[in-house]
């Protein structure tokens, strides 16, 4: 007994597999979106605390200080000087835009305050100033 095989029978497969695309494409998701909480805090601030209702943060930019005074804005490193600057051209631009200033606990109140002078100067007059939520309430 033979076996019988035809030509006609045997076909190429002209179509790309979509199944270990789709499976790369909900990796690389949920591998974002684990992350990104992770990268949005940036800065290692040791926040005070205190109580606050939560803000929109959708269109904010956020000012850092941590414990050595160097100054962060976005997670960038910058002088007081290009922190004016870069305030100044987005209080022109955006006057509706939410700045949040996060600060380490143990920074003097004068760092706090110049860059809430520079804020103001800026006429920008949505701020906020970011704490820890009280523990044990």
């Amino acid at each position: 007994m033979s076996r019988r095989f035809s030509k006609s029978t045997l076909r190429e497969i002209s179509e790309i597999n979509m199944t270990p695309l789709m499976d790369l494409t909900f990796i690389l998701l949920i591998t974002f979106i684990i992350t990104f909480p992770l990268i949005e805090q940036g800065i290692p601030v040791n926040l005070p605390h205190g109580e606050a209702a939560d803000l929109d943060q959708e269109l904010t930019r956020t000012i850092s200080l941590d414990i050595e005074g160097d100054l962060y804005l976005d997670d960038h490193p910058v002088t007081v000087e290009e922190l004016a600057r870069e305030m100044n051209t987005l209080g022109r631009a955006d006057p509706g835009v939410i700045v949040l200033v996060r600060a380490d606990e143990e920074i003097s109140y004068g760092r706090v305050a110049e860059i809430m002078r520079i804020l103001h100067e800026a006429q920008i007059v949505r701020m906020g100033l970011v704490t820890q939520p009280e523990t044990g309430r």
